[in-house]
């Protein structure tokens, strides 16, 4: 059974854990999400987008190929356990084109994989089963291959390499001592999920509660500076069901020297499509511009940047929104409203 085209579970954003009968909770690693294929012509791991990942992280690879006993598809999280915690920072190195580069990092900060739900075994698919019966073939599976549990006091992760299956608990209060982060660990959030769902491939069935309110925006232009001396803000956007790449709003939150550098970056994509004639532009009628938005340069859509957020309102982001850090590792057809819980905007 092959990962590529089936495309992973996904979670809603909320701003409360859910509680109840029938919820459990995990962590919300802060890495890299993985769909891992172990076959007998070896080991893949591809992004949730589908991309290719296993030449950036060949001693996962490597360590995979070691304990291999059997096919499987599994669903996890590449993360960088550091001494300070979880480093999405150095994580990100890892996606450079060159692969001596990839070597050397892999030498000196290797990866961990955490892996939190089991998708086939051998010729059994097992996503039409609940997830009760999933987490007990998925811990089945890591007793075989040697993946070690990971510690409810988080902060006991090694460095890596390493391999580990996510603690999970249906006790709301261990779940709010993971959500507060008491181990300083540096993990994002909480996931909680009902034990009777099935696996549902790009679906947001599970929900999500983070530290902050974050989305993954499709950067569809920017505006220079007043002074012209670098860019004074990015211009972003989110697609609708129909694919069309909406203006939500903008964040500006950085510094002089910062703002020179990005602004040498997207020289190579201006002049692209930016947000299209068919979908809300920067410029266009809205309770906050009224249309007296500045002029603005539209960009070939195809970087990604994850930033904060208040709250959505009409469509847009309320307030400005505050940069956090580039997403090398998704795709811009990603980038999609649902992820933020609401709808597209309507004008005209």
């Amino acid at each position: 059974m092959s990962p590529r085209g089936i495309g992973p579970m996904l979670a809603k954003l909320q701003p409360e854990i859910p509680r109840g009968e029938g919820w459990t909770y995990e962590p919300k690693w802060d890495g890299f999400r993985t769909i891992v294929t172990v076959g007998d012509d070896g080991v893949t791991l591809e992004s949730r987008d589908d991309r290719p990942m296993s030449r950036y992280f060949p001693e996962v690879v490597s360590m995979l190929e070691g304990r291999r006993t059997g096919s499987l598809v599994a669903d996890g999280e590449l993360v960088m356990v550091r001494p300070a915690g979880l480093s999405f920072d150095e994580l990100q190195l890892r996606l450079h084109p060159a692969a001596s580069r990839v070597q050397k990092l892999a030498a000196e900060i290797p990866a961990t994989l955490i892996l939190f739900d089991l998708l086939a075994e051998g010729d059994d698919d097992l996503r039409r089963r609940p997830l009760a019966e999933r987490r007990d073939r998925l811990q089945a599976v890591a007793e075989r291959i040697g993946a070690e549990p990971t510690p409810e006091r988080l902060g006991g992760l090694p460095a890596g390499p390493d391999l580990r299956v996510t603690p999970w608990t249906d006790v709301f209060e261990v779940a709010k001592r993971w959500f507060d982060d008491e181990a300083g660990l540096g993990q994002d959030g909480i996931v909680a999920k009902r034990t009777d769902q099935t696996y549902q491939p790009g679906v947001r069935g599970w929900v999500k509660v983070k530290h902050r309110s974050t989305a993954d925006c499709v950067v569809g232009g920017y505006r220079l500076a007043k002074d012209g001396d670098g860019v004074g803000s990015l211009l972003l956007g989110l697609h609708d069901a129909e694919g069309r790449l909406h203006y939500v709003g903008h964040t500006s939150s950085f510094r002089v020297a910062e703002r020179r550098a990005i602004l040498e970056a997207l020289g190579p994509l201006e002049g692209g499509g930016g947000f299209g004639e068919d979908a809300r532009s920067p410029g266009g009628q809205s309770r906050w511009s009224a249309g007296r938005e500045a002029a603005w340069v539209p960009l070939d859509p195809v970087l990604v940047c994850e930033v904060s957020f208040d709250r959505v309102q009409h469509g847009r982001f309320r307030h400005a929104a505050t940069f956090v850090r580039w997403r090398d590792d998704r795709t811009p057809a990603s980038c999609t409203f649902d992820q933020v819980g609401a709808s597209p905007p309507s004008w005209g």
